[in-house]
């Protein structure tokens, strides 16, 4: 903005004043050498100044605090030693001010003192204003300088404020503007907008108008195209997927429109192109199915070797039909179209048309499959007739089911790749499954297993039904079961979805109406001998000559063991109603034999309680062992009869509380506890006493009918406590008679009665004879409850009718009326 000139001053130069001696500079030694030089032309260089010498001139004095004069000599002196300081050393005083100061001194001696002043002569006036105005000019030469300076600075500093002010009054008129154009920037920019949304609009418009009239002009398109000659042709080119996609969205957009012109009659016509296409595809793919057919379908007939079969069954069939341009991906867009990839049903307004297509193309396909495999499927049908024959069943059963598997897996994994969908079981009726389930044929397939059941259970209905079980047990263990130490591959994922299928649809039932049939004849309407109603019979089968159970016990214990190996746990747990109906139906026999014995122990016999409870006590021993699925070690190979000494392992924990109980009812509810463990809900006490009626002699049981009570394990446990609450009370009365007779004549004596009571224990549980010590304890137990409630009893009536009631009447009607007494009196001795 300005010049260099504003900058540059010229110095002036200073003068030094006539009163000031300049200062005395040191002389050059004499014992410098003198200075050789060979050219004598090179000019000399003035030597620089000292240090000590050197003098700012221009610096401005160091502030120092002025002395006040005296007089104006003094203040002279003063000016100019500060004149002389400010361009020397500071705070430094010479010599001869040392010496001036003490001429001062003296000179302040000299002075004359006031009161002889005033005596003196007054002097004139002899001072001179321009010299001293010329001396004060001289003294003040620097700081003059200094105020031009300054002066010339603040006239600089007024021009930069001047143009600063000029500068914000130019920038506040840019901004005023910059205002004004801003506002009009903004009213053009908003109708600028507007001419945008306009455009928009017209665009979205003209878009739509364009796009509803292409869903009205592409019908002539498409029309032309598919009725030409050679349409046919069409479905192995790309653009056929292009026009089955285009007659979907023309179909939805007039199914969305309806209130378009003419919206209905195009929506007809173009479902009516749409089924003509498919048609089309129908036509190609059979023609296509029957190319390859004829191809590999005589090469499979006159080829004898099974990997050769296999390969051309398999792979060269896929290789030749997926040989194509376009033909399998536009049924697989098809397909698609019906089914997502899991086989389950999509939502559309086409979905029927594609569906109906998708199940006309599988029906196809399958029936060309099995033609073709017919060869390979009578093979392996006369191979497994001709090992049933040669060998076991079983082994020819297990191999046909492997070799089904095998087969079913192939043909699954090629089904995925033509189609490119699974089709897992579901139950809904408009998935793949169900349409490839409606197509039945010989052929076993990913959802076709009819084959295997229908020629399995062919061979299996002449079959024991042992070997039944067996062939189901080891299809359950072998592909349903899940083994979590290996990685699940898809073929064993294949094979359990195949197995749970043909179980639960197929096997399972009927190994259930084999086993029902059974239960039928052999425990229903079993035949029985009167010599297998004694507890003395020992089974030859038995091992260390335990006791044989009731043989309608022991044909239910094969039947449960049976129904335990080829069942699952899960299947066991679940109310299976083969066990309902197996456990109902031993219980109903049983009762069957306990009135045939009361009817025969008049003369001597078999106590119907104690028959009772010893098989009543091996079925539910047998129940709890296998836990109703889980057959435990020793008792899954073994007979009934082989298997009874450790099927009444339970015996012990449920007598383990016997010798704790208190009263009667106390002893019936800790004799079977244990039972209560398993049976939630279970109540002793509220059920025992309403149960039982009868005589010393005997008791007659009420069981609920099957309509009342659906519990079959409930019914069990009911009528072993109603047996074991007849049998204590029933002997206890016994001992109480022998007691009140043991002095008259003919009465049987104790001795005798415990010796009796111990051969009919040690013939039902001679294997376990902890089980005859908690009974016999128990006996006397209940015999002491009797004995301290009758005569509880007497002194509450205070009178009793004398040969109005045996002995043991009155024995037992003391039951009832000293229980609590009794309570209190055992636990008290206990």
């Amino acid at each position: 903005m300005y010049d260099e000139h504003w900058y540059s001053f010229q110095e002036v130069p200073q003068s030094r004043p006539s009163g000031v001696k300049t200062r005395h500079r040191r002389a050059n030694t004499l014992l410098q050498q003198p200075e050789e030089t060979t050219d004598n032309n090179i000019p000399e260089e003035p030597l620089p100044a000292l240090f000590e010498d050197q003098e700012d001139v221009n610096a401005p004095p160091e502030a120092t605090v002025l002395r006040r004069a005296k007089s104006y000599s003094d203040f002279y002196d003063i000016a100019t030693a500060h004149l002389a300081g400010s361009h020397g050393e500071p705070k430094k005083k010479t010599k001869k001010a040392k010496g001036r100061r003490s001429n001062h001194n003296l000179w302040d001696a000299l002075m004359i003192p006031a009161s002889a002043a005033s005596t003196l002569p007054v002097e004139e006036d002899t001072y001179d204003e321009a010299l001293s105005q010329e001396l004060l000019q001289a003294s003040q030469q620097e700081y003059l300088l200094y105020h031009d300076q300054l002066a010339l600075t603040e006239r600089h500093l007024g021009t930069l404020i001047d143009d600063a002010n000029s500068a914000l009054k130019t920038l506040e008129t840019l901004c005023q503007s910059f205002r004004a154009v801003e506002e009009q920037t903004t009213s053009f920019k908003a109708q600028c907008d507007d001419l945008l949304e306009e455009q928009k609009r017209l665009q979205t418009l003209a878009d739509e108008v364009g796009t509803d009239l292409h869903y009205y002009a592409y019908l002539d398109n498409v029309s032309r195209r598919l009725n030409a000659l050679g349409a046919g042709r069409l479905v192995d080119d790309d653009a056929f997927g292009d026009i089955l996609a285009n007659l979907d969205s023309c179909i939805e957009f007039m199914i969305q429109h309806p209130q378009y012109r003419d919206a209905d009659t195009y929506q007809a016509r173009y479902q009516a192109l749409l089924t003509k296409a498919l048609h089309l595809l129908e036509v190609g793919f059979n023609n296509r199915l029957d190319q390859v057919s004829g191809e590999l379908a005589r090469q499979i007939t006159n080829t004898h070797s099974e990997s050769a079969r296999h390969a051309l069954a398999y792979g060269r069939f896929e290789e030749i039909l997926m040989n194509s341009y376009s033909l399998i991906p536009n049924i697989q867009r098809v397909i698609l179209g019906a089914y997502d990839q899991n086989g389950q049903p999509r939502t559309g307004p086409n979905v029927d048309i594609f569906a109906n297509t998708a199940n006309n193309l599988f029906h196809a396909y399958f029936a060309v499959r099995d033609r073709d495999l017919k060869p390979l499927t009578q093979h392996d049908l006369a191979t497994f007739h001709l090992e049933c024959k040669e060998s076991s069943i079983d082994t020819a059963a297990r191999n046909y089911v492997k070799q089904c598997f095998e087969r079913s897996f192939s043909e699954a994994t090629l089904f995925r790749k033509i189609f490119f969908i699974e089709a897992p079981y579901s139950s809904n009726p408009k998935s793949a499954f169900a349409a490839l389930n409606s197509h039945q044929r010989s052929l076993v397939t990913g959802t076709n297993i009819a084959p295997i059941a229908t020629n399995l259970q062919s061979k299996l209905q002449t079959c024991d039904l042992q070997t039944i079980c067996n062939l189901v047990g080891w299809v359950t263990n072998e592909y349903l079961l899940v083994d979590y130490d290996e990685d699940e591959t898809p073929f064993v994922a294949h094979c359990r979805e195949l197995t749970s299928r043909l179980l639960g649809e197929h096997l399972w039932t009927f190994t259930d109406g084999l086993i029902d049939a059974e239960i039928t004849k052999s425990i229903t309407k079993a035949v029985i001998p009167p010599e297998a109603l004694k507890l003395g019979a020992t089974s030859a089968a038995a091992e260390g000559g335990s006791s044989a159970a009731f043989p309608v016990v022991e044909r239910a214990i094969e039947l449960l063991v049976l129904f335990d190996q080829s069942m699952p746990k899960e299947r066991c747990q679940r109310n299976s109603p083969v066990i309902f109906k197996l456990v109902r139906e031993t219980i109903a026999a049983l009762q069957r034999a306990e009135v045939r014995i009361k009817a025969l122990a008049k003369n001597g016999g078999t106590d119907p309680d104690l028959f009772m409870i010893k098989n009543l006590l091996i079925l539910k021993n047998e129940l709890l062992t296998l836990e109703i699925g889980d057959v435990r070690n020793g008792t899954g190979g073994q007979g009934a009869t082989g298997a009874l000494g450790s099927s009444i392992q339970h015996l012990g924990q449920i007598w383990e509380s016997l010798p704790t109980a208190g009263n009667l009812f106390g002893l019936v509810s800790s004799s079977v506890s244990t039972f209560s463990s398993y049976i939630p809900g279970s109540s002793l006490l509220s059920r025992a006493a309403g149960s039982i009626t009868g005589s010393g002699s005997g008791s007659t049981t009420t069981m609920a009918t099957p309509a009342e009570s659906q519990d079959a394990g409930e019914q069990l446990d009911e009528l072993l406590r109603q047996s074991i609450y007849a049998f204590t009370r029933r002997w206890a009365a016994v001992f109480n008679e022998a007691k009140v007779k043991a002095s008259k004549v003919g009465g049987k004596n104790l001795t005798q009665l415990e010796r009796e009571l111990g051969e009919i224990l040690e013939a039902a549980f001679d294997t376990q004879p902890e089980v005859v010590e908690k009974l016999k304890e128990a006996i006397q137990l209940d015999a002491q409850a009797q004995l301290t409630g009758g005569s509880s009893g007497a002194k509450t009536s205070g009178s009793r009718t004398s040969g109005s009631k045996t002995g043991k009447e009155k024995g037992m009607g003391s039951v009832y009326t000293g229980g609590s007494r009794a309570s209190k009196g055992s636990s008290r001795r206990l």
